[in-house]
């Protein structure tokens, strides 16, 4: 018995769409914020890095306040994982307010 997956138009046309340049967007990257005093290291992918650049600059912040604040917030529904939250927040604010 063979599974045939038959992929999307929109997915194809998105895989089509990548180019060797944005592939860069998908490489998760480390950056070492203070949050609170305390020293840690978030791992996300660059294209959310991109977004959260953008967001802090929108808010006349700094990117490790908007994290901190991010932290503070969105910590209460998912107590252990800040990268998590910051994806979701990253969805949110493109789907709301980019364009």
């Amino acid at each position: 018995m063979s599974i045939f997956l038959e992929t999307s138009p929109m997915l194809d046309h998105m895989f089509r769409a990548c180019t060797t340049d944005q592939i860069a967007e998908f490489a998760p990257e480390k950056r070492g914020i203070r949050i609170h005093g305390h020293s840690t290291t978030i791992r996300l992918e660059a294209a959310f890095w991109t977004v959260l650049d953008e967001m802090a600059q929108t808010q006349n912040m700094s990117l490790p306040q908007l994290i901190e604040s991010i932290h503070d917030h969105c910590l209460v529904v998912n107590d252990k994982n800040l990268a998590s939250c910051q994806r979701v927040i990253c969805l949110k604010y493109i789907n709301v307010y980019a364009g």
